[in-house]
């Protein structure tokens, strides 16, 4: 991974000051974490480095990583300076619960949402799973433990009356979930990311993909829970789906240290939120100005703020 040199993280937290200023300008190289190759992190990361690059004249480039709480970390630890991560995984960092526990990020901060995040329990019409309660002694993919995939995996087991123990759990990501349903070695996965994702097209391409459906009534129950869920449906068409499957979503986002200058932020943000229309991936739909503050759930930098409110 390559790491800032002279990154934000050496700057003194604050307000738009002169000293932020002029530490921007130290500034020679951005690291932008992502995720896995055939997730939609990485997918989006290589147009964002290129955007805020060109935006803020400070190289920046997409790395690939285990994404949301990888991601975190490599904040905290000073090996990145911006990531993607999920909006409750960034909540729980910020608070210091679940994965985080007793260890909160307090300088954690949002450029901001960018579009859902979509909860797909993957398997193919072979499996003959047709529910959640299929599951049962199942070989389920679910993430590494503590990661965003695997958070979510747990409360929505939770929700439909299971926990880890009722599956055969495997730590897989996006990639070896495909690979490993494909040639059988599991029988479902869990993948949050925003559809289409690729890890799942690719799955398409050799075998008929079936996506596991959230019952609208477990959906509520879950949000009345865990309040940063939402409501959200795969449309027919997507991995060839005969029909709509409801489901759950969260959001991603653009998270920071506190400490990056504010006209760093203000950079990120305007070159991500001013050109859409370069970012060649259906969630560039979703990615809107308008939209951009809400359901993040932690603060937001002073800079991004700026841009916005401007």
């Amino acid at each position: 991974m390559l790491l800032g040199a002279c990154g934000g993280n050496e700057s003194s937290s604050g307000g738009s000051t002169e000293g932020d200023q002029n530490k921007s300008a130290d500034i020679k190289f951005l690291s932008l974490v992502t995720g896995s190759t055939q997730g939609t992190y990485y997918a989006l990361g290589g147009t964002f480095a290129e955007l805020i690059t060109s935006e803020t004249g400070i190289k920046t480039t997409a790395e690939v990583s285990q994404a949301s709480t990888a991601n975190i970390n490599a904040l905290k630890a000073g090996d990145a300076e911006i990531a993607f991560v999920q909006t409750d995984i960034a909540y729980y960092a910020k608070n210091g619960q679940l994965m985080f526990e007793g260890e909160p990020m307090e300088d954690l901060v949002a450029i901001g949402a960018l579009y859902p995040e979509t909860v797909q329990l993957v398997t193919t019409a072979k499996s003959g799973i047709k529910s959640f309660e299929d599951l049962k002694g199942k070989k389920v993919s679910v993430g590494a433990p503590g990661s965003g995939t695997y958070a979510n995996a747990e409360q929505l087991l939770e929700v439909h009356g299971l926990t880890m123990d009722d599956i055969q759990p495997q730590n897989l990501d996006f990639g070896e979930s495909v690979d490993s349903l494909q040639t059988g070695q599991i029988d479902a996965a869990f993948i949050t990311a925003g559809y289409p994702t690729a890890a799942v097209e690719s799955l398409g391409a050799q075998a008929d993909v079936v996506i596991i459906p959230v019952d609208p009534e477990k959906a509520k129950a879950l949000i009345e829970k865990y309040p940063y869920y939402t409501e959200d449906v795969i449309p027919k068409g997507t991995y060839g789906l005969s029909e709509d499957v409801p489901t759950v979503s969260v959001l991603a986002m653009l998270a920071v240290k506190k400490d990056l200058p504010d006209e760093v932020a203000y950079g990120i943000a305007k070159a991500i939120y001013e050109n859409t229309d370069k970012i060649g991936h259906a969630k560039a739909a979703f990615i809107k100005k308008e939209t951009a503050l809400d359901g993040i759930g932690i603060d937001v930098h002073p800079g991004a703020k700026k841009y916005f409110e401007e």
